[in-house]
């Protein structure tokens, strides 16, 4: 009876012994949800034909998961590497409820051989808040990271997204690795807490971004941030059109506390690339209004490559809402005297209204000219020594009527009842015909001169828009 207790004492010590001996090594997994984890455990030498299996919980029969007699069944399948003798249990698509705590098993007789194995399974998405921040495209933004003491020395690292499990596979820059194009990461340790600037912002660069820390055990630490870059606006955007040749004014508002800066237009498709106009010795001319809080840039003599997008302000860090952008369009004018000379030439007259980037229509406008003037002069001064012409032509005929008509009283006066009204009559016959011919020359003097004075005011229409706030 003695001997049978001491054999059954001697059982259950080796049993005991066995699961302690088992127990004392522990793997930990962390996982996020959604993702895949392997669980690998080692067994001795002699095992490698036994049957190895996973269980969860208290690994009852039906708590076994999946055995090496069965490679594959629903989320687990299992590999056995015998020469490493390591039996690998792979669980996909893992949801919350995974986590707890697994044993992997390789039975025989008596008791088993195990080793526990904790899951833990995170979510994979983050955070419940984040760290909003806003900046204007081409600008460029920062925003910082704190972490705890004990991660100095650890890896720092960004990502785009919210996804926690791609983050450092993804990470756009790393403290390993700090500069990446307009990415750049600075770690101050003193403060603890790990930097990102972004430069050449454009609207795609909004959106989430992860700062993660990397742990040697167990899931890394992160912090989120939410990033809106807003389009780069102006206080107004305006259209202004002007006249060749003519006067257009420019009127750009300025914040009041911006009165002693320096104002400034310049001339260009995008605000950050444009040329400055308001040059000494330049048809362009700014005058300041301080007390109206804008200033006015005036262009003499304008031309057809005026035409073009303007923008003027008195911050030269191009703060947004701090300039006015302006669409500036050329017309050319050639409704002049050609109305003139259309009884020799029937070209008719047209006004031709192009924009001022037209650079052929321009040519075009300025042959027309070289060819219109001249023949305007001459014929203003072919009409003007037509005139004198006529004039002593005229008087000579008159001299001569007047002479004839005295040596016909002389040889007949018998003839006129009223001698001083036949002279009279004759007078007056020449005369009629010389104020005639003077009221034509006259008419077409003053069409001339009509026509002159109607291209000379068409500066005066010439269309001014004011550019402050609507």
């Amino acid at each position: 009876m003695r001997m049978w207790s001491l054999q059954n004492l001697s059982f259950i010590l080796c049993i005991v012994l066995s699961c302690a001996t088992s127990a004392t090594q522990k793997i930990h997994l962390f996982v996020y949800e959604g993702r895949e984890v392997n669980v690998s455990c080692s067994y001795g030498e002699g095992y490698e034909s036994y049957e190895k299996y996973l269980c969860k919980n208290d690994c009852r029969n039906n708590d076994v998961l999946i055995t090496t007699t069965e490679t594959k069944k629903g989320r687990y399948s299992i590999l056995d590497d015998k020469e490493r003798r390591v039996f690998t249990t792979t669980i996909s698509d893992l949801s919350l409820t995974d986590a707890g705590k697994y044993w992997c098993g390789v039975s025989r007789t008596g008791k088993d051989i195990y080793t526990e194995v904790r899951l833990k399974v995170g979510n994979d998405t983050c955070c419940d808040r984040s760290n909003k921040v806003q900046s204007y495209e081409t600008g460029s933004v920062s925003f910082s990271c704190p972490y705890k003491s004990q991660y100095q020395e650890n890896l720092k690292y960004i990502c785009r997204g919210n996804q926690l499990s791609t983050c450092l596979q993804q990470a756009v820059v790393t403290s390993d690795r700090q500069q990446n194009g307009q990415f750049r990461l600075t770690d101050d340790k003193e403060s603890r807490q790990f930097t990102m600037t972004i430069t050449n912002l454009t609207q795609r660069d909004s959106g989430s971004y992860l700062c993660g820390v990397h742990r040697n055990t167990g899931l890394d630490v992160f912090s989120a941030v939410e990033l809106e870059v807003k389009e780069w606006c102006c206080v107004k955007t305006s259209k202004l059109s002007g006249t060749v040749g003519c006067q257009v004014n420019m009127q750009c508002p300025y914040p009041p506390q911006h009165r002693d800066n320096r104002k400034f237009l310049c001339k260009g498709d995008q605000r950050n690339n444009c040329t400055n106009m308001v040059t000494n010795g330049s048809r362009f001319t700014l005058q300041d209004d301080v007390a109206s809080s804008s200033f006015l840039v005036m262009i003499t003599e304008l031309k057809a490559g005026d035409a073009g997008t303007y923008w003027c302000g008195s911050d030269s860090q191009w703060s947004a809402n701090n300039y006015t952008k302006i669409q500036l369009s050329v017309v050319l004018e050639t409704s002049t005297v050609i109305s003139t000379i259309a009884a020799e030439d029937p070209v008719e007259s047209e006004t031709t209204h192009t924009p001022g980037n037209d650079i052929k229509d321009a040519a075009r406008f300025r042959s027309v000219l070289f060819i219109v003037l001249p023949i305007l002069i001459l014929m203003i001064t072919l009409s003007i020594v037509y005139r004198y012409k006529c004039h002593k032509v005229t008087r000579a005929g008159v001299n001569m009527d007047r002479n004839k008509t005295k040596s016909a009283e002389e040889v007949a006066p018998s003839h006129y009842e009223n001698p001083d009204a036949a002279v009279e009559q004759r007078d007056s016959e020449p005369q009629r015909s010389y104020n005639h011919h003077e009221d034509i020359v006259k008419d077409q003097q003053d069409s001339v001169y009509q026509n002159l004075s109607a291209t000379e005011d068409i500066c005066c229409d010439s269309i001014y828009i004011n550019t402050l706030n609507e």
